[in-house]
């Protein structure tokens, strides 16, 4: 077995609060020593060396929302295209939504995905299977059978589960099987042919709004249910600042809830949509600035417990239309860490309560062996440099689909090297 000597490196681990200078020893998949004072007295005979010059060592990035178009649409993104983006992006871990075509609701769709991952072999791809059959929000799907077969958790993904019935049914039977239900919090009937954040912008711009609203309801209302069937449930893109608030009281309370937000709702707001820009339309929209802030907010005391990319990739034919044709989602694999380390930059976040948001705290969620520099732990590894400033270039991007509203934004901060199971799958160049 390879053993790997990473020395001269700022190790971070947010899971135990480790910040300190020291060295990270691997051997084959496996981390078999670190700390401060590992390989003082020098590194011996047979470790290969890798010296980092003092640069950042953490856990591989883990994105707990990523949308690939494979099978169905493998023009806007493959597994390998996303797993190459990812694999750039600092990111080891990606959990895959289920809405393919057609939807991940069987076995099989769980073995395709986890058959063309091996193929690859490039970052650990996990998926979650749909909640209810074709993602249509009336059959539950078979739970047992798919939590065997690996679904980490189940999701209709980007389509909310309308009906409080299903939802209560889905609660109560993922609970048996000890899953987690993710929600998209947006209630349909409410949110049904809006393009954008309802107010005075779309108003201007001849838009039909989303309003708030529509979060709002559908949160209070599954924190009822989750009341009422004792399940477990974690609300996506979490946006609104009434939203944070509620999911906050919740906790409180004691209810078995989590939530994430994306990079976009905490970097960008309504007004980013500017004349028409589609690559800016997202479900759920961007906000208005103090629901920016709410949400900022809601990272720095732990309301909101992760950030994910929301990667949804889509090619040119479906962004490059009038606001109204263009379909929903950005890219975000390639620009989740710099995005995530500007909360860390502008003081909202210390640096390794930002990288929580990305590390253990998403591997937690969904219980995944991810997220930690451990002894014993999986080889999953990121060396980067939290200064560099760079600017964001979508056209240099891994993925198929360059929709990125984040097209010459000056961020700080850059994967220099990415480690899966203790083997270099990207590394910077020069």
């Amino acid at each position: 077995m390879t053993r790997v000597a990473y020395t001269n490196a700022r190790l971070l681990d947010p899971a135990t609060g480790l910040d300190a200078p020291g060295a990270l020893l691997t051997d084959g998949t496996r981390i078999a020593d670190l700390g401060p004072g590992l390989f003082q007295d020098g590194v011996p005979e047979g470790i290969e060396v890798v010296d980092l010059g003092g640069q950042c060592l953490a856990p591989g990035l883990v994105d707990m929302r990523v949308m690939v178009a494979e099978p169905g649409n493998e023009q806007k993104e493959t597994i390998k295209s996303v797993s190459r983006a990812a694999a750039a992006g600092g990111v080891t871990s990606i959990v895959c939504l289920p809405n393919t075509t057609p939807v991940r609701d069987d076995v099989s769709g769980l073995e395709f995905l986890a058959r063309r991952a091996r193929e690859v072999k490039l970052v650990k791809v996990y998926a979650y299977a749909s909640a209810t059959r074709g993602a249509q929000g009336s059959e539950i799907t078979e739970m047992g059978l798919l939590s065997r077969a690996g679904a980490v958790a189940f999701t209709d993904g980007t389509r909310a589960i309308e009906s409080a019935k299903v939802m209560r049914r889905a609660l109560s039977y993922a609970k048996g099987f000890g899953k987690l239900i993710i929600q998209h919090p947006e209630e349909p009937s409410l949110a049904s042919g809006g393009m954008m954040n309802a107010g005075e912008i779309a108003t201007r711009l001849g838009l039909t709004g989303i309003p708030r609203e529509a979060e709002i309801i559908m949160i209070e209302r599954d924190l009822r249910l989750v009341e009422l069937s004792g399940g477990r449930l974690h609300f996506a893109h979490v946006t609104t600042s009434e939203s944070v608030e509620i999911i906050r009281r919740a906790k409180a309370r004691g209810l078995a809830v989590t939530c994430d937000t994306a990079p976009h709702y905490v970097a960008l707001t309504e007004t980013d949509v500017g004349e028409y820009r589609t690559f800016a339309k997202v479900s759920p929209p961007l906000r208005g600035e103090m629901d920016r802030r709410a949400v900022v907010e809601g990272l720095a005391d732990g309301t909101i417990d992760a950030i994910a990319s929301d990667h949804i990739p889509q090619d040119q034919d479906h962004k490059r239309v009038p606001f109204g044709q263009a379909e929903f989602g950005v890219i975000g694999l390639e620009t989740l860490l710099p995005l995530t380390l500007e909360l860390a930059h502008k003081r909202k976040l210390s640096l390794l309560q930002a990288l929580a948001c990305v590390t253990c705290k998403p591997a937690d969620i969904l219980e995944l062996p991810a997220g930690r520099l451990a002894k014993g732990a999986s080889a999953d590894l990121l060396v980067f440099d939290p200064e560099v400033p760079w600017t964001v270039d979508p056209a240099a991007f891994k993925s198929k689909s360059k929709n990125s509203p984040f097209e010459d934004r000056p961020v700080q901060g850059r994967p220099l090297r990415t480690v899966v199971d203790g083997r270099t799958v990207w590394q910077a160049e020069g």
